[in-house]
């Protein structure tokens, strides 16, 4: 296992963990990407997954939020993607300009051919996935312990999505046709992803990782029962197997675990009550009734709506302020974020002016202490 320079800024880390913290630590999701000018220059003429795939193009572009909002924010999270696991499983992925990501040909029934070749491929996903390891691997070594790395993986049940629909859809009847007419062969496939995810994560951090988050951005498409049976049994998975399979690899520290499931707000209780250390919300919750909800059992990330970023200076800082006196009541419990990732067009001056705000109205100094 690579040695790295110790870390210089541990407060996101410690705060994951529950402990009280001088202030609350900050990132957000999606920060290295296409609202960046730099990001287009390192990006160049590469495909999107040819990003992904360079080592040096990933690590690149995992780095510039770090040096643009330098003292501002305290993690880095790889530049890679969640669908890099069907791309494992053997499916093709494109990344569509202007339309986003596609599947030449997504799975249609669990009588398709393909879908029977997927169950029966045994993945290794050391080889598969090594470019994201020689990624994490470099970033780490490039970030001599400025901040900590996040590894990610996508949920089970979001990558099913974008396995059967072939894209992002406004509808999802392809895999609502596969839940409900076959639920069986869906949480077979479910858990073939599931066991990936595991082994993908661990050795993530195996090659460096210092937090791993778990991104279900499609749970809004479930009911609350339909996340019970679809969604919920595989993140649950994840959270009880993961520290297990580091156990293995004989990786001694502890590394915090986080899920966001996007719009899934009925199931904040279930996840609270999980292994996992932090869980991200989406705007669509009240900061001051979701620490009701964690009871103190979990951190809580996030969760401005990434639209403010559009507006005024002043309903930045009203959204902050919101934030911060309804999570940061008792020093701990919260990791500042946005409720979903930065969005295109979004100034990064403004994207500054956020994560100042929030150092303003809940730091050290600031009004809350």
């Amino acid at each position: 296992m690579p040695e790295f320079e110790p870390l210089r800024n541990d407060l996101l880390l410690r705060a994951a963990k529950g402990e009280v913290v001088e202030r609350p630590p900050i990132w957000v999701m999606r920060q290295a990407g296409r609202y960046l000018p730099e990001y287009h220059e390192a990006k160049g003429s590469h495909d999107f997954f040819e990003c992904c795939r360079t080592p040096e193009i990933a690590s690149a572009l995992t780095l510039q939020p770090i040096d643009r909002y330098e003292g501002l924010i305290d993690a880095a999270i790889i530049f890679s993607d969640i669908l890099v696991i069907p791309q494992a499983m053997g499916m093709i992925v494109e990344m569509v300009d202007k339309k986003g990501p596609h599947f030449p040909y997504p799975l249609k029934t669990p009588a398709d051919t393909q879908y029977k070749e997927i169950m029966e491929k045994p993945v290794d996903a050391e080889k598969e996935l090594d470019y994201v390891y020689k990624a994490i691997t470099m970033t780490k070594e490039k970030l001599r312990g400025r901040v900590p790395l996040f590894g990610f993986c996508g949920a089970p049940w979001t990558l099913l999505c974008y396995m059967v629909e072939g894209g992002g859809s406004k509808m999802f009847i392809q895999v609502k046709t596969w839940i409900y007419k076959y639920p069986k062969e869906s949480q077979k496939l479910l858990q073939k992803i599931v066991v990936l995810c595991v082994e993908y994560l661990a050795l993530q951090v195996k090659a460096g990782a210092d937090i791993v988050q778990v991104f279900d951005s499609w749970a809004a498409e479930l009911s609350p029962a339909a996340f019970r049976d679809f969604s919920l049994p595989y993140l649950l998975h994840i959270a009880e197997f993961l520290p297990q399979r580091l156990e293995q690899l004989g990786i001694k520290r502890n590394v915090p675990m986080v899920v966001f499931a996007k719009g899934a707000w009925y199931a904040l209780e279930d996840l609270c009550a999980s292994k996992y250390n932090v869980v991200g919300l989406d705007w669509l919750h009240d900061p001051a009734k979701a620490m009701e909800i964690a009871k103190g059992r979990v951190v809580l990330q996030g969760n401005a709506d990434p639209g403010v970023l559009y507006g005024s200076r002043e309903a930045i800082t009203s959204v902050v302020s919101r934030m911060v006196t309804g999570f940061w009541g008792e020093k701990k419990g919260w990791i500042a974020n946005l409720g979903h990732g930065v969005t295109p067009f979004v100034k990064p001056d403004d994207l500054k002016f956020f994560f100042e705000e929030i150092h303003r109205l809940a730091g050290a100094s600031g009004p809350s202490s």
